[in-house]
């Protein structure tokens, strides 16, 4: 005779029932399923804890059915007895075939797939109906986090041949649910308004109020309480608790009034600060990392950045997982705390392995060269940082992250992963300007060639107003002390009337050699020397250039031509801590240079240059950041020639306007322009020149707001960058004579004509520029409008360039 056991229907397991009860116990002679399809019987026999030959009872045979729902692969299952054969006939689950989500705005597709992923609903898996009711009330759980309580969640599933299944999610978000009032109750220090202007959230705001926050969010409020939270507590409202919370909704769901009940106690004051633990000897060093004493208000947050200083201090000394805890004894008669700092830095650890990887082209040497934390030493905190900065100044990687992996309680390995982004440049530009038309330049340079770290140029270029060609080589590491070593050997044909400058040409070309010097981490010195020839041909003799010659007339050839030798030595210091070597985002650079030729040149002069640029984040992730700029520079002659004083020659003056000194203002345009004599029937007078002429001084200033670029993908944000930004700056110089022409008078363009030896004509622009560092190199957007200008100033308000960031 055939018994039947049947739990049919929807089983849900972990439920207790029991079966009829068989009158003995029994030997199973065989096992069969009946309604196998997509499940092979060697699965379900798996799933079975019993086995052909066991003794079972009830209690066995309950469990064994347990079993197989807890497989998930088995709908319904019945348990038939013939003899001492158990049977059982299975309904399998149906195979997800697809999954499709409507109506979801809020929750991305991506975060519902993840979720469901997580409850093993997708496509392929089996389909467990059980399941669904739970997801869709997960789902409006979170919408009602965020506002929106009359969301709907619908589950549909529809059957498919072959035991398949398609199953929809419908959405039906609706609209959130506004604040409607936010009400605190039982503050009596600090005023309503005092605390919800803290508060993300905030009432409906009216038509006006763009901004206003009022979309009710759970997560939101929980923030919002812990502000105000820590707001107390950082004016010594150390007893302050929140009390009660009420969120209330309207009838509509469509409102919401929020109430805040709070108790302020009162203002605690510092009575002394101890330490227990481990101190490592060094009680006074950890006691200074303590920015309060006794008799200051109580703050929190004092407490905490204590607690992380001390951390910090620990980690320098090598131990990277130290506990440090805050024990406050309060006495509640005198209004008084005690802080106890416990320390205990445990173990020091020390380095295992470095490992390095994301470097594609670079190689692993040119990594480990600028890591400051060796393997087989003690870790140490501020060695990981100083290696994450200099690896970051390359310019060689869009990111660098050092992780620290513990191994045991004194060993770890460190962990440092990369991402390349372009070191090399083909460097072209395309500008654009009210008087001098479209520009184009040219040329490939590459500052990590071959992977090696070292800075190679080929690099030919022509524009309107030049021909120029230049090969370099720079190695940062002619030592493993870091002394690098670099040449160049260069050609430029310089046609100044084509770049806004009074008229002649120069054709230079000459070699130099340098050496850098490490003075620290952040500071360098390097010193060169060097050879260059500058012929001097057509030239457009204005007056100011005339002094220039009334000095070095007998150099010049019978055609007016002249060629000048000159020897020349320079010294630089440098002082970078900048975060980054492109787009950086804190930090300061220093840069003072001089270049001086040397006795017995041709031309006798020197130059010095300043320049200073200092990044100051506003957000901690730097993705809005300002930048201030300062460059000042100063040239003049030293000594005789042919009982002459020596002056700067004028094809080494100084120029401002175009991108990189003053946008805004076309290259070169900003500055003295050129004089001429005129005589009228033996009356002299001045006539000015539309061309610059440029000085021996000059400054420039600028200040920008550096901020994400919008509606751009997260994974480009690190190689794109806007901003904006306001320029200054003016070229004077300063042996112009200003009386001598001033007698003459002026009789065309006479707008333009000043006292050219001293400051006073400031030109100051403002607009905004893009900069994306491309595979080609960095590409420069600026758009760009004078706010003070004179009259004859040439304009420029679009310029682009790839090639240099500015």
């Amino acid at each position: 005779m055939i018994k039947k056991y049947v739990l049919a229907g929807l089983f849900i397991i972990g439920n207790s029932f029991s079966l009829p009860s068989i009158a003995e116990t029994f030997t199973i002679s065989d096992l069969r399923f009946e309604g196998l399809q997509r499940v092979t019987f060697g699965a379900a026999l798996l799933s079975l804890p019993i086995r052909e030959g066991d003794l079972v009872d009830d209690y066995q045979l309950s469990g064994a059915i347990k079993k197989l729902y807890a497989s998930r692969f088995f709908e319904s299952i019945e348990m038939f007895k013939d003899g001492d054969v158990l049977i059982f006939k299975v309904k399998e689950r149906p195979t997800i075939s697809n999954i499709e989500l409507v109506g979801n705005d809020k929750l991305t597709d991506e975060q519902i797939f993840d979720s469901l992923k997580s409850l093993h609903i997708q496509v392929g898996e089996t389909l467990d109906r059980t399941t669904l009711a739970n997801i869709g009330k997960s789902l409006e759980d979170f919408y009602h986090s965020v506002g929106k309580y009359s969301a709907q969640v619908i589950p549909v599933v529809t059957p498919l041949p072959r035991n398949r299944a398609s199953l929809q999610f419908i959405f039906r978000e609706g609209l959130s649910a506004k604040i409607e009032q936010i009400n605190i109750v039982g503050n009596s220090v600090f005023s309503d308004e005092d605390l919800l202007k803290r508060l993300t959230l905030g009432d409906s705001g009216g038509w006006w109020d763009l901004f206003a926050d009022d979309k009710y969010q759970k997560q939101k409020l929980a923030a919002d309480l812990e502000v105000i939270k820590s707001y107390y507590l950082d004016r010594g409202y150390i007893r302050f608790r929140l009390d009660d919370t009420q969120v209330s909704l309207t009838p509509n769901k469509k409102g919401v009034y929020v109430t805040v009940n709070v108790n302020e106690g009162e203002i605690y004051k510092v009575d002394g600060v101890k330490f227990i633990g481990n101190l490592l000897k060094n009680e006074d060093d950890i006691a200074s990392l303590v920015p309060f004493a006794k008799g200051d208000v109580y703050a929190a947050s004092d407490v905490a950045a204590a607690e992380q200083s001390i951390r910090r201090y620990l980690g320098r000394l090598g131990y990277a997982y130290p506990d440090v805890k805050t024990y406050p004894e309060v006495d509640d008669e005198t209004n008084t705390v005690v802080v106890n700092f416990s320390v205990d830095p445990g173990q020091r650890g020390y380095v295992r392995n470095i490992n390095i990887s994301g470097n594609t082209t670079t190689k692993d040497v040119v990594l480990r060269r600028e890591m400051r934390q060796m393997e087989s030493s003690w870790l140490s905190s501020e060695n990981i940082e100083i290696s994450k900065a200099r690896l970051n100044r390359l310019g060689f990687f869009s990111t660098v992250d050092i992780d620290t992996q513990r191994i045991s309680d004194d060993l770890v390995d460190l962990n440092v992963k990369v991402e390349e982004q372009a070191s090399g440049s083909f460097s072209t530009g395309i500008g654009y300007g009210t008087d001098s038309g479209m520009s184009l330049t040219a040329g490939v340079q590459q500052s990590n060639f071959l992977g090696s770290g070292d800075k190679v140029g080929l690099e030919v270029k022509t524009n309107d107003y030049s021909v120029s060609g230049n090969i370099s080589y720079t190695t940062p590491y002619l030592t493993q002390d870091a002394v690098s070593a670099g040449g160049r050997l260069y050609y430029n044909k310089f046609e100044a009337g084509e770049a806004n400058i009074v008229n002649y040409t120069n054709t230079t070309y000459g070699i130099g050699l340098t050496l850098g010097f490490p003075v620290n981490e952040i500071n360098r010195l390097s010193f060169g020397i060097g050879w260059e020839n500058n012929g001097i041909s057509q030239l457009n003799s204005y007056s100011q250039s005339l002094l220039f010659w009334d000095i070095y007339g007998s150099q010049q050839n019978s055609d007016g031509e002249a060629n000048f030798q000159n020897f020349n030595a320079t010294a630089q210091w440098t002082r970078n801590n900048l975060d980054k070597g492109q787009l950086a985002t804190q930090g300061m650079k220093h840069t003072l240079a001089l270049k001086m030729t040397t006795p017995g040149s041709d031309v006798q002069y020197f130059k010095v240059n300043f320049d200073f640029s200092n990044y100051q984040r506003i957000t901690d992730d730097g993705d809005w950041t300002t930048l201030l700029r300062a460059s000042a520079a100063y040239g003049n002659g030293y000594g005789t020639f042919e009982g002459s004083d020596q002056i700067l020659p004028f094809f080494e003056n100084y120029y401002v306007g175009g991108y990189r000194t003053l946008r805004g203002f076309s290259s070169n345009s900003v500055g003295p322009r050129a004089l001429y004599d005129y005589s009228d029937g033996g009356n002299s007078s001045v006539v000015l020149s539309d061309s610059s002429v440029g000085g021996n001084a000059k400054y420039t200033l600028s200040a920008e707001l550096i901020f994400p670029v919008p509606f751009v993908d997260e994974a480009y944000t690190r190689q794109l960058r806007s901003s904006l930004f306001v320029d200054a700056g003016e070229v004077w110089d300063t042996e112009f004579d200003y009386s001598t022409y001033a007698s003459m008078g002026c009789s065309y363009n006479c707008d333009y004509f000043g006292d050219y030896s001293k400051p006073g004509r400031m030109r100051v622009s403002a607009g905004t520029q893009l900069t994306w560092v491309s595979p080609m190199g960095p590409l420069v957007f600026t758009f760009a409008l004078p706010i003070k200008e004179y009259d004859g100033d040439s304009t420029e308000f679009f310029s682009f360039n790839i090639g240099q960031t500015f």
